[in-house]
């Protein structure tokens, strides 16, 4: 592994010691790598990956694609439609946003034994890698709105954040380990 070594915040709400961890998400801001780190990780562990930008209804893929931000009205539905996936996946890795604690726990009351870890990643990075991809519905102008959105884990969380300006097979490796059975 690296010098930089993952930061967990909090004791790991939503796994209990000796149990097999249903899956894992992989959040953050757009361009934090998420989806790139959530298809390595899964191929590692040998489970499924699942990106939640699939879920979202066609009116909010047009929305974000005009550049409007997303109301936490519009964000119910698909919330519904990536818990319900983490639950029937299970176990899998899902790249999913889950910007604030609010989310992660709705994602929790449908897969109550899933893990979540933050890419973190600082703003000129993010800036760089979203002019660099001409692939995705997600402008640039929405990431201020992201960041804005993006509520840094409560240590109660258990959320595990590591620095995603690391390598993807890194990352992709300490996410993959979440799946393991704990031990601690």
């Amino acid at each position: 592994m690296s010098d930089h070594p993952p930061t967990v915040v909090g004791s790991g709400v939503g796994a209990d010691s000796g149990s097999v961890v249903g899956s894992v998400v992989v959040c953050g801001v757009s361009g934090s790598g998420k989806t790139t780190v959530a298809a390595a990780a899964a191929a590692l562990a040998g489970v499924a990956s699942l990106d939640a930008d699939d879920l979202h209804p066609p009116a909010n893929v047009a929305a974000m694609a005009a550049g409007i931000a997303l109301t936490d009205a519009d964000r119910e539905p698909w919330l519904d439609a990536v818990g319900a996936a983490l639950r029937d996946a299970a176990p899998c890795v899902m790249a999913c946003s889950a910007l604030r604690g609010a989310y992660r726990a709705r994602l929790r009351r449908d897969a109550p034994a899933a893990r979540f870890v933050l890419l973190d990643v600082p703003v000129r990075e993010l800036e760089r890698r979203i002019r660099a991809r001409s692939d995705h519905f997600m402008p640039a102008s929405l990431l201020a709105s992201q960041l804005a959105t993006l509520e840094h884990p409560d240590p109660a969380e258990g959320v595990v954040v590591l620095d995603g300006t690391r390598p993807v097979a890194e990352l992709a490796a300490a996410v993959a380990a979440l799946l393991a059975p704990r031990v601690d």
